[in-house]
């Protein structure tokens, strides 16, 4: 690509052929009319669930979303701060700017006894909803664990509560993960029971306080890696419990969500979890090195499919009359897999030739060490050292240092990653790809479900030129100058390892001298 040349978007939102529009969308006429009650709507997957719902069914009686109180933002701004989002962008050109008139916010808190919701709330929920979907959760790994317990599994019960008293509900939509029983090497869309009784843990957690929660938190987690995966598997185990009652559910489980594919946006999110942060601090210069499998994979799946999968999920529980069916692994690595070789190779590919991110502090590279040992020795040599060094720089010139405090989050974030890219599991997801079957040839293009059609170079593509826009706030006009300075540290990281290699070899020279002395014996 030239230098100066500005990269587009490569994949667009699919259309449909003249030739099918006259097939009927059963899969919008589901939600049509429908009232939902949602929660975590704020989050990166929620935002792309309630797009998706009033774009493909404009004609949805009411979305109510639970919104507590924010950064001295109450629930109405903070929902007037969501549709601000380039997100929505296209439902509104769509539909027009009144279609967001269709949502509304139900001031409360997942993490608060009785959902912070007041009795009028309640009873009007009780009354109207239709549907409930939850999916409000911290997603944080190394979140406390008392909060971690209060928020995703005291929160869970408390919805599901509120749920069963809800005169009209037709059903209940959990969304799980499918990392949460990682004793199943192979995850089967089951029902799975809890090595712990969910309710006594929010008891504990109820009656202690933060500090002692965490004293005793290893004996309490039992060989769960971190707070997340725990709460998670606890909650399934309340949802499972709704289940037997009689309530209908059934349970969603996405592995790594990842940016947008193919609508509404290109490469779209609004986190630098998973990949996208990878990429990000690959290509800033300021990630050399991971302790890591780099055959093994992990499985990923763009948010924009997981949405449609949660939707045919619904359609196929109430439109087709599958209610057998109880779990849906939201999982793509039965059908392909992506090592973490080939997501670095491509991103390092991408960034130091064609979309390299503005102000990289060093020249990318670095590689994943299968050896602990190796790899701490370059964290030190590669991240520390030079962090320490530059930092010290900026603190002379009067600014204030942050490389220190970044590899620190880094450092953080390696103890998540290296568990989950050392260990290895697939996933059986029969009853999703079964709903495939179902499907006329208009609902295969507007809640495509497979990978059919993707390049991974050009995906990738797409979300590192998303992320320099909507994440870094890198206009794209800036590309032709981050090539320049991305050349400029080729040959600065080029002449930096000549002088490091150079003073390895003058080093040895020194030691070896005076042994060839000390060793040396006249004929």
């Amino acid at each position: 690509m030239p230098a100066d040349e500005i990269p587009q978007f490569f994949y667009k939102i699919p259309e449909i052929p003249a030739e099918l529009t006259h097939i009927p969308d059963r899969v919008s006429k589901t939600l049509e009319g429908k009232t939902l009650f949602i929660t975590g709507g704020s989050g990166f997957l929620g935002k792309v669930l309630i797009e998706k719902i009033l774009r493909k069914t404009p004609n949805v009686n009411k979305i109510y979303l639970l919104m507590r109180p924010k950064k001295g933002k109450d629930s109405k701004q903070r929902i007037q701060e969501l549709f601000n989002s380039v997100l929505f962008d296209e439902v509104k050109k769509r539909h027009g700017k009144e279609i967001i008139n269709k949502v509304s916010p139900i001031s409360g808190d997942v993490e608060a006894e009785q959902l912070g919701m007041s009795a009028e709330d309640r009873a009007f929920l009780q009354k109207e909803i239709d549907m409930v979907i939850h999916a409000a959760a911290t997603i944080r790994f190394d979140e406390a664990l008392r909060k971690a317990v209060l928020l995703n599994t005291r929160g869970t019960r408390q919805v599901l509560e509120l749920a069963s008293g809800m005169t009209n509900l037709k059903l209940f939509v959990y969304v799980s993960t499918a990392y949460c029983h990682l004793d199943q090497k192979v995850l089967m869309e089951e029902l799975y029971p809890s090595p712990m009784d969910p309710h006594k843990v929010i008891k504990s957690c109820e009656l202690m306080d933060e500090e002692l929660v965490e004293k005793v938190g290893e004996k309490i987690l039992q060989g769960f890696p971190n707070s997340y995966a725990f709460t998670k598997n606890l909650s399934e185990a309340i949802v499972t419990e709704y289940i037997n009652k009689g309530l209908p559910i059934i349970i969603v489980r996405p592995s790594i969500v990842i940016p947008t594919w193919l609508e509404p946006l290109q490469g779209w999110t609004d986190n630098i979890n998973g990949p996208t942060g990878l990429l990000i601090g690959a290509g800033k210069g300021v990630i050399r090195t991971m302790f890591c499998d780099n055959t093994g994979y992990a499985d990923y799946m763009p948010v924009d499919i997981c949405i449609n999968a949660l939707i045919l999920a619904i359609w196929n529980y109430l439109g087709n009359g599958d209610t057998e069916k109880k779990v849906y692994n939201l999982t793509s690595n039965s059908e392909w897999q992506v090592t973490w070789k080939q997501v670095i190779d491509i991103g390092r590919d991408i960034i130091t030739h064609d979309i390299p991110l503005n102000n990289a502090v060093w020249y990318p590279g670095g590689s994943m060490k299968t050896s602990r040992l190796y790899h701490q020795i370059c964290v030190i040599l590669f991240h520390w050292i030079p962090a320490y060094f530059i930092d010290s720089l900026i603190y002379l010139s009067g600014n204030k240092p942050i490389l220190v405090k970044i590899q620190d989050r880094i450092s953080k974030g390696f103890e998540v990653f290296e568990y989950y890219a050392n260990n290895q599991w697939d996933f059986n997801n029969d009853n999703l790809r079964s709903i495939r079957h179902k499907m006329n040839p208009r609902e295969k293009i507007d809640y495509k479900l497979d990978g059919d059609g993707m390049d991974l170079q050009m995906y990738f593509r797409d979300c590192i030129l998303a992320a320099r826009k909507y994440i870094l706030k890198e206009a794209p006009e800036t590309i032709p100058r981050a090539r320049q300075h991305m050349k400029m540290m080729y040959w600065v990281d080029m002449m930096m390892r000549i002088a490091f290699f150079s003073f390895i070899v003058w080093l040895i020279a020194k030691w070896v001298a005076p042994i060839k002395t000390l060793f040396a014996v006249e004929i």
